[in-house]
């Protein structure tokens, strides 16, 4: 009998330190949202995921690759902690700096083709949907005059992401 008590006893200790294996659910019914962390070490493997999406997108509308290029993936990062310190997102820096004024600081020798911003909880492949979903978006990443590819993001203590992403000729 005392190892049948001791059985139940460890069974439930057992089963108390389980998680749940099934998303959590909300008082909406929907699965609760997880925040997407990104570590510094993650930053080649998203900026080619990224590229390798795009790439993807593009062959399918019948565009040339892109490459990823350091010049662009540096004035995507200066923008996208610029809209986490000005607390939006749009285009513009806090110094009045235009993404023309950002690839050029960057040292791109080529010339700007276009420039998606994002703020959001989401990974890069929901972002990039997002983006993919929208003319104007869409239109950076698929123009047939882009030839390289600049991808960076900056992440809130809270999991917010601001993304930035920048073609160019």
């Amino acid at each position: 009998m005392a190892r049948i008590v001791l059985l139940l006893v460890a069974s439930l200790f057992a089963l108390a330190a389980c998680e749940p294996t099934g998303p959590s659910i909300g008082a909406d019914g929907r699965p609760l949202p997880k925040i997407y962390r990104i570590k510094a070490s993650d930053t080649a493997k998203i900026q080619f995921r990224v590229l390798d999406s795009v790439n993807a997108l593009r062959a399918g509308a019948g565009q040339s690759p892109l490459e990823l290029n350091s010049q662009l993936n540096a004035a995507a990062a200066t923008h996208a902690r610029d809209m986490s310190v000005q607390n939006r997102p749009w285009h513009f820096g806090s110094d009045g700096s235009s993404p023309l004024d950002r690839v050029a600081r960057a040292g791109y020798p080529g010339q700007l083709i276009g420039e998606n911003i994002s703020e959001t909880y989401e990974d890069e492949t929901a972002t990039l949907a997002a983006w993919m979903d929208l003319p104007d978006t869409r239109d950076v990443i698929l123009s047939p005059r882009a030839r390289n590819l600049g991808l960076s993001w900056f992440q809130e203590k809270n999991g917010k992401i601001w993304w930035t992403l920048v073609t160019g000729s």
